[in-house]
C-alpha cells in the first residue's frame, strides 16, 4: 500500500523531533488518505509542540482565486494556532515567524510544473531556515503527473520570477521532496534538510494510480486531469485567451470569441500532438477573461497520459493563434506575480526566445531541438536526487 510522507512521519519514521517546536507549511489539500488534515493529526501527535502554521499562495483554504490576491495572517479557528501567510505582505518568512519553531514541516501538494509557486515558497523557507538556524523536514507526496516525463525548455535566468526562480523545465518530473533536495544542493541554499519519503510510490504512477483521494491544492486545480494539462495550458494566463477560469473545467476548457474551430484545427494538422483530443465547443465564463461572452474553443481531453505532451500541445495552439488572429490576439500586460515590467508570457515560458521563435513560425521540430541540450543536462542532474524508482 502506498503511504505518503505525512503518514510515515506519524507512524514514527522520524524519531529526532523530541522536544522540538514544530511549524507546518500546508494548505487544505494536506491530508492523509482518510481526508484528515495534517495540522489535526500533528496536533494530536505532538500537542503543544505544534506552535504555528504557514500557508502558500491562494490562502490556507485555497479561497483566493487569482494571482496577486494576497492573504493576511490570522488565527486558525480549529487549532487556535497562528497562521502566517507566505503570500501576503511578503512571500518570504521572517525571523519573527521562525522564532516560533525549531523545525518546519512542509506538506504541500505540488503539480509537477515549473510555474506552480508552491515550490518557490518552499525554496524561500529553505533559505530562511539556513539563515535562522532552523531545520526543515519535507513530507513527500506523489507528483500527480508522474516522475518519468520531463518536457519543455529550461528556464533562462533572465526570465526568473516567482513563477520560475530556478532553471527547471516546464514539466520537471520530481516529487516535492526530490525538488527540495535538488534545490538545496544544486543552488547551495544551505538548509538543514530532511525528507520523509513515501512508501510504495513509483515514478511511473500518475495520481489516479495511487489510490489517494484528490483534494484540490489551488482553486483552479479541481481534478488530477487538470494537473495533466496544466504544464501547457498555463501559458494562456499570459494572453487574452480564456484558460477556462470562471468555468467548472479550468485549463481543460480554453478559447476566445474570435477563434474559429476549423481554422485552428487545420493549422494544427501538420503537428504531431499525441495522446489528446481537441473537442470543439463554445463556453461562457462567469468570471475572469471574457466573462459573460461566448468563447469559441475546445475541451482538451487526454486520451493517453503516457504519450501526451502538454507543453507542445499548448504551444502549437498558441502559434496557430498568433498566425491566424494577429489583430485580435493580445499578450497580457504586466503586472504578473509581482513583476511590473517584463512581459508575463516571457515569465511563464521562461525564455523570451521561445516566444520569439513561436512568433516567427519556427517548426516544432526545430523549436524543441533547441531545448534538448539543456533538458538532457537537467535529466542527468535530477537523477542524483531520485528517492523512487520506475
Amino acid at each position: 500500500m502506498l503511504t505518503n510522507g505525512l503518514e510515515n512521519l506519524l507512524a514514527g519514521s522520524l524519531a529526532d523531533l523530541t522536544g522540538k517546536r514544530l511549524g507546518l507549511l500546508s494548505n487544505q489539500a494536506s491530508t492523509d488518505r482518510n481526508l484528515v488534515h495534517a495540522r489535526v493529526l500533528l496536533q494530536q501527535r505532538f500537542g503543544s509542540r505544534l506552535t504555528c502554521l504557514f500557508s502558500p499562495q491562494h490562502g490556507f483554504f485555497c479561497e483566493k482565486q487569482d494571482n496577486m490576491i494576497e492573504s493576511g495572517h490570522q488565527t486558525d479557528r480549529l487549532t487556535g494556532l497562528p497562521l502566517f501567510s507566505l503570500y501576503g505582505e511578503s512571500r518570504r518568512p521572517s525571523k519573527a515567524m521562525f522564532d516560533h519553531l525549531d523545525v518546519l514541516l512542509i506538506d504541500l501538494v505540488d503539480v509537477g510544473t515549473r510555474v506552480y509557486t508552491f515550490l518557490y515558497t518552499m525554496a524561500y523557507c529553505l533559505e530562511a531556515a539556513a539563515e535562522y538556524g532552523k531545520r526543515v523536514v519535507v513530507l513527500d507526496r506523489p507528483n500527480p503527473v508522474g516522475g518519468i516525463a520531463v518536457e519543455g525548455n529550461v528556464l533562462d535566468p533572465e526570465c526568473a520570477s516567482f513563477v520560475g526562480l530556478y532553471p527547471l523545465p516546464m514539466r520537471h518530473g520530481l516529487t516535492f521532496g526530490e525538488l527540495a533536495l535538488y534545490l538545496n544542493q544544486e543552488f547551495r541554499l544551505g538548509a538543514d534538510l530532511q525528507v520523509v519519503p513515501m512508501q510504495g510510490w513509483k515514478r511511473s504512477l500518475l495520481f489516479r494510480d495511487t489510490g489517494f483521494p484528490w483534494v484540490f491544492p489551488s482553486p483552479n486545480m479541481p481534478t488530477p486531469e487538470t494537473a495533466l494539462v496544466y504544464p501547457g495550458q498555463v501559458i494562456w494566463e499570459g494572453t487574452n485567451i480564456s484558460e477556462g477560469r470562471g468555468t467548472t473545467l479550468p485549463f481543460e476548457l480554453f478559447g476566445a470569441p474570435f477563434w474559429e474551430h476549423d481554422q485552428i484545427l487545420q493549422a494544427l494538422a501538420q503537428t504531431d500532438l499525441p495522446g489528446c483530443f481537441l473537442r470543439p465547443l463554445v463556453f461562457e465564463p462567469i468570471s475572469g477573461k471574457w466573462a459573460g461572452h461566448a468563447c469559441v474553443g475546445f475541451q482538451l481531453h487526454v486520451t493517453n497520459a503516457r504519450t501526451f505532451l502538454p507543453y507542445r500541445t499548448s504551444l502549437a495552439l498558441l502559434q496557430a493563434t498568433l498566425q491566424l488572429y494577429p489583430e485580435d490576439f493580445r499578450y497580457k500586460e504586466p503586472p504578473y506575480e509581482y513583476e511590473y515590467e517584463r512581459l508575463p508570457m516571457d515569465l511563464i515560458l521562461g525564455d523570451q526566445k521561445v516566444r520569439q521563435e513561436l512568433e516567427a513560425g519556427l517548426p516544432f521540430c526545430e523549436l524543441e531541438a533547441g531545448w534538448q541540450e539543456g533538458l538532457q543536462e537537467f535529466q542527468q542532474v535530477r537523477e542524483k536526487y531520485f528517492l523512487y524508482q520506475k
